[in-house]
């Protein structure tokens, strides 16, 4: 994949499989170590949106420090910070010290943001795709035996999978420390930092891609898709505890059933699938399945046949998101192509803050099934956003290059017309 192969490649591929995995160990019993010490459905929402709100403002901020002061030493404080909240986790008594551990990591563990940009300094334009696809799968891994591992370790008490999860923080940290030279290593590469020029939400981004109705059409598709799947994802243990009994152990391993369903189709299925339909029809059918599984839950009593919701759920979502964020990505120009994914990756942000709330607040007011039901009302509206966009034109690829390497098409009748008067 690369010709040479840079060795900081693979030191921070190793890291952040470190990190997902350490994060992904605490998603199945975080929910159940808050219940224990009386958490409301709706105050488990509220530990995850903390996370959220202050990666969500943080992010930005630790980026650009990192221009300015160099990635390393801002990769070692997010290292070191998410390394102290998966601590406080472990010796946690009390709910305000679980509220705390998220609020830690959150507000200064902006491990991946720095690890991204560490990766662009290092890796040319033509390999840096690659790069970020290998980052990805990185991801992937983490979350395939993350939350398995750390809902086994459950059963031995919710403090065992946190302290694992420090553990593999901390050897995040000594990779960091003495494997991963620095970037940024002379002065004048450093950008100067100023707090006035960090913008969290670029307001004046969002109004330009939602005044332009190609695009806004497929970025509120993506924003309905995110916050119809994030309401129920983040209240899913929950709602498994309060409808069939689910343990953190159980948990842990459908979500790793529902990471491998989408490694699957994202690896084998989706390919294939792109061959031979068109990806708005696709969109449509993945979209449309996770509303049938969604609207079939709430006649389902048992976790056995409940499996054909999360399969449909995993099956639906694993065709719907990747074809929505190309549909946005053909939406804008090429030299637009950073700024308008960047508003994407915002509308995700939000929804990662509004959704557990409000699936917290669904499941504290309502029965558990609202949850389920909300997220197919807000997929129907997506739905129908997508049904109503007027099928894009696909320009031909000859029309779309610059006139100087334009090939035009050969006249054949023409050409043998000359020839034959030559001949004569």
């Amino acid at each position: 994949m690369f010709k040479n192969f840079d060795q900081r490649l693979g030191i921070v591929f190793a890291i952040q499989i470190t990190e997902v995995l350490g994060f992904s160990l605490i998603l199945p019993f975080l929910p159940f170590y808050a219940l224990e010490y009386g958490a409301s459905p709706f105050t488990v929402g509220m530990i995850l949106t903390v996370f959220s709100l202050f990666q969500f403002i943080s992010s930005p901020i630790m980026g650009s420090l990192s221009d300015g002061y160099g990635r390393r030493p801002l990769l070692l404080l997010s290292q070191f910070s998410t390394f102290i909240s998966f601590l406080v986790l472990g010796f946690a008594n009390s709910l305000w010290l679980i509220f705390l551990s998220r609020i830690i990591d959150g507000l200064l563990g902006s491990n991946f943001t720095i690890a991204q940009a560490y990766i662009s300094d290092i890796t040319s334009k033509k390999n840096r795709s690659k790069a970020f696809g290998l980052s990805s799968a990185a991801f992937g891994f983490g979350f395939l035996i993350g939350p398995a591992i750390g809902g086994y370790l459950s059963r031995f008490g919710y403090s065992v999978p946190a302290f694992l999860a420090a553990g593999i923080s901390l050897l995040s940290i000594l990779l960091t420390y003495f494997y991963l030279p620095e970037t940024i290593k002379n002065k004048k590469d450093r950008r100067n930092f100023s707090f006035s020029e960090i913008k969290i939400i670029d307001l004046s981004r969002f109004k330009k891609y939602f005044n332009k109705p190609q695009v806004s059409f497929v970025l509120w598709q993506f924003f309905l898709f995110s916050l119809a799947h994030i309401v129920w994802t983040s209240s899913f243990a929950v709602y498994g505890n309060l409808k069939f009994g689910l343990t953190a152990e159980t948990v842990g391993f459908l979500l790793a059933y529902i990471g491998l369903l989408s490694v699957i189709l994202r690896s084998l299925v989706i390919p294939k699938l792109i061959d031979y339909f068109k990806e708005r029809s696709l969109t449509i059918l993945g979209m449309s399945v996770i509303i049938l599984g969604l609207l079939l839950a709430p006649f389902f009593h048992t976790l056995s046949p409940f499996f054909i919701v999360i399969t449909l759920f995993a099956f639906g979502t694993g065709i719907s998101r990747p074809l929505l964020m190309g549909a946005i990505s053909r939406s804008a120009p090429d030299n637009e192509q950073g700024a308008v994914m960047g508003v994407a990756n915002s509308l995700s942000s939000l929804t990662q803050i509004i959704g557990p709330v409000w699936g917290g607040l669904l499941l504290s007011l309502l029965f558990p099934d609202s949850v389920l039901l909300t997220g197919a009302g807000i997929m129907t509206i997506g739905l129908i956003l997508v049904l109503k966009q007027p099928i894009e034109k696909i320009p031909n690829p000859r029309e779309t290059l610059p006139k100087k390497m334009r090939l035009e098409p050969i006249n054949l009748e023409t050409n043998s017309k000359k020839q034959s008067i030559s001949k004569n």
